[in-house]
């Protein structure tokens, strides 16, 4: 079994400057914008043969007991997000390893994909 966890980059600071400079339109726009994106990913992964574990706020989980292509799914998930907003994702044999894997991917950059595995020659 493989678990990909994906989470939205930056959304809580786009969030807290629409909170700070008192912008109701902004704020239901990157809502609304990352509620569309999220909807779009999870579609998608299901359209890949994945079971959506959680979809919520700016973020999705999902597992394949099939072999997927990491960098295809990952290509798919930036089109998807488009230009306004990123997303990072970790891959992982376990639920754990593939939010440890987002958690260094998202410390290492952000925007891209960390596969657990590989994180060995790392640790």
């Amino acid at each position: 079994m493989k678990y990909i966890t994906i989470d939205g980059d930056d959304i809580g600071q786009k969030i807290a400057s629409a909170y700070l400079t008192n912008d109701t339109k902004e704020l239901t726009r990157t809502n609304d914008l990352v509620q569309e994106k999220i909807a779009q990913i999870a579609d998608f992964l299901k359209y890949q043969g994945f079971n959506i574990l959680f979809c919520a706020a700016d973020g999705v989980a999902g597992s394949s007991s099939s072999f997927f292509q990491n960098s295809t799914v990952f290509a798919e998930i930036r089109k998807i997000a488009g230009e306004e907003i990123s997303f990072s994702a970790g891959v992982g044999n376990t639920l754990r390893d593939s939010y440890i894997a987002l958690l260094f991917a998202k410390s290492s950059g952000k925007g891209r994909l960390q596969n657990f595995d590989d994180m060995i020659d790392h640790v």
